[in-house]
C-alpha cells in the first residue's frame, strides 16, 4: 500500500472520522469542482464553436470526472486510515484498481454511444442518411462489443485468470458462425462496400447487365437491394450479386439523358437536305432538351437505305419511351411531307438460263405447278 498521507498520533476513531471527513468532503469538493469546471467553463466553450461534437463528449465524460474525483477521495480516506489492518491493503488495491478499471470502460462506452447518437442526429444529404440508417447501429454495437470483450480479457489477466481457452473458444465459434452463414455473411459485406463507395442511391435508374434487370433503386439494405421495375414489380437482389455485376447508373451524374433513333432514306435522297429535315423536327420535340445538340449523324449505307442516327437530349431518363414516340412520330411526318421516301428492305432476283428453249421453260413451269399440264 503506497505511504499514509496523514500520520496522525491521536486515537483510532480520530484516525476513522478525519477518513470519513475526507470522503464527505471529496465528494463534495467533486461535485462542485466538476459543476463549476464543466458547465461554466467548458460548456461556454463548446458552446461557441459550430458543431455539436464537443457537446456530446461533454455529456458523456460528466458524470464519469464526477465519479473519479469520489473515487480518488474514496482512496485517498483510506490511505489516511492507520486503523485499517495491513492484510486488507491488496485488497483494497485490487478493489480500486476495479473502481478505476470501471471508470475508465464507463467512459469509452459513453463516448462511443455519444458519438453514435451525434453522427446518427446529424443533417446529411438524403444518400447518407439512408447509410447512416444501416451502418450505425451495427457499427455502434460491434465497438461496444470489442469494448467489452477487450476490458473483459483486461480484467481477467489482471486477477492472473488464463483468458487463452476462452479466446480460442471464441475463435472456433466465430469460424463455425462464419461458415455457417458464409451467404449471407457476403451479403452483409457487399452491403456495406455498396453503401461506403455508392455507385447508386435510392430513386436512380440502374441497370445491372450480368442480370438482365433494371429498375429504380427502393431500398438498399445489408443483405439485399430492391430495384422497381417499369411495369411497377419488385426485385430483390442480394448484395453480393450486385457486386459482382456490372452497373449502369441511368441517374448519374444528373437525369438528363441522351437518346437516339435510326432513321433509313432512299439511296438518291439528298443527304444535307434529309439531315437538316429530320433535326428541324426532333428540334420541335416536346420534352427534348433544347439548349443541348441534335444531331442527325449518316452512318451506314446499307442494303435498302442510307441510315442515319438521330440523337437528342431529354431532360430526365423516365420520359425515354414516351419521347422516343414523340421523336419517330415527328421525324416521320417531316420526311413525308419534303418528299423523301423511307424504303423497306426488297431484294430483285434475277435467274438466267442457259440453253432452254420457251417449250422446254413452260414444260419446266407445269413441272414446278404439279398439275402435268
Amino acid at each position: 500500500m503506497p505511504e499514509r498521507l496523514f500520520s496522525l498520533t491521536g486515537s483510532p476513531w480520530l484516525d476513522l472520522a478525519v477518513g470519513l471527513v475526507l470522503l464527505l468532503g471529496g465528494a463534495l469538493l467533486a461535485r462542485w469542482l466538476v459543476g463549476l469546471l464543466l458547465d461554466r467553463v467548458l460548456r461556454r466553450l463548446v458552446g461557441a464553436t459550430g458543431t455539436q461534437l464537443d457537446d456530446a463528449l461533454l455529456e458523456a465524460t460528466r458524470p464519469v470526472l464526477t465519479w473519479a474525483v469520489v473515487v480518488i477521495a474514496l482512496q485517498v480516506a483510506a490511505e489516511s486510515a492507520p486503523q485499517i489492518p495491513p492484510r486488507w491493503a491488496d485488497d483494497l488495491e485490487q478493489a480500486f484498481f476495479v473502481l478505476y478499471f470501471l471508470l475508465g470502460f464507463v467512459l469509452l462506452w459513453r463516448v462511443i454511444a455519444r458519438l453514435a447518437n451525434w453522427y446518427a442526429e446529424r443533417p446529411l444529404p438524403e444518400a447518407e442518411v439512408q447509410v447512416r440508417r444501416h451502418m450505425v447501429p451495427i457499427l455502434r454495437r460491434l465497438a461496444l462489443i470489442l469494448l467489452t470483450l477487450v476490458g473483459l480479457t483486461i480484467l481477467l489477466r489482471h486477477f492472473n485468470v488464463e483468458v487463452s481457452g476462452l479466446v480460442a473458444t471464441l475463435g472456433i465459434g466465430s469460424l463455425a458462425l462464419a461458415l455457417a452463414a458464409q451467404t449471407s455473411l457476403g451479403d452483409i459485406f457487399s452491403g456495406f462496400m455498396i453503401m461506403a463507395d455508392r455507385p447508386y442511391r435510392i430513386g436512380d435508374r440502374v441497370e445491372l447487365l450480368d442480370l438482365n434487370t433494371w429498375g429504380d433503386v427502393v431500398d438498399i439494405g445489408l443483405r439485399s437491394t430492391r430495384i422497381r421495375t417499369r411495369d411497377n414489380r419488385m426485385v430483390i437482389i442480394p448484395n453480393s450479386s450486385i457486386a459482382a455485376s456490372l452497373i449502369v447508373n441511368h441517374s448519374y451524374p444528373n437525369s438528363q439523358y441522351r437518346i437516339q433513333t435510326k432513321v433509313g432514306v432512299a439511296y438518291g435522297t439528298d443527304i444535307e437536305q434529309a439531315r437538316q429535315v429530320m433535326i428541324e423536327a426532333a428540334r420541335t420535340v416536346e420534352g427534348v432538351v433544347p439548349d443541348r445538340p441534335v444531331e442527325a449523324l449518316f452512318m451506314e449505307m446499307a442494303d435498302s437505305a442510307l441510315v442515319f442516327w438521330l440523337r437528342v437530349w431529354i431532360q430526365s431518363y423516365e420520359d425515354t419511351r414516351r419521347i422516343t414516340d414523340r421523336l419517330n412520330t415527328a421525324v416521320y411526318r417531316a420526311l413525308r411531307e419534303a418528299g423523301i421516301s423511307i424504303p423497306f428492305p426488297q431484294r430483285d432476283v434475277h435467274h438466267y438460263l442457259d440453253g432452254v428453249t420457251p417449250e422446254g421453260l413452260a414444260r419446266l413451269a407445269q413441272a414446278a405447278r404439279g398439275d402435268g399440264r
